[in-house]
């Protein structure tokens, strides 16, 4: 598995833990285990990445200024499943 791989499998997994933590009102794990998310952004090498990888992780960037905690939760579940699913592939 390259470099890449590792990298966004465990960005994946980083986010998960934000999801499930934000949905269960532990919004300080879940701050934590977003600052890890964003150490493991960035280790991937973007260009090495199609572009709509590349706007997602763009976008990640705002994702905990939003108000809704929920949203939040909602949006990490969906961005950890598609950088998992760019890992596998």
């Amino acid at each position: 598995m390259n470099k890449n791989k590792v990298a966004l499998s465990s960005l994946a997994l980083d986010l998960k833990r934000v999801a499930i933590n934000y949905h269960h009102g532990s919004i300080t794990t879940a701050n934590r285990f977003f600052d890890e998310a964003m150490k493991r952004k960035k280790e991937i090498d973007q260009q090495k990445l199609k572009f709509h990888l590349r706007k997602i992780l763009e976008d990640l960037d705002g994702l905990i200024f939003q108000k809704n905690k929920e949203k939040i939760a909602e949006d990490a579940l969906m961005y950890s499943t598609l950088f998992q699913n760019a890992a596998l592939k």
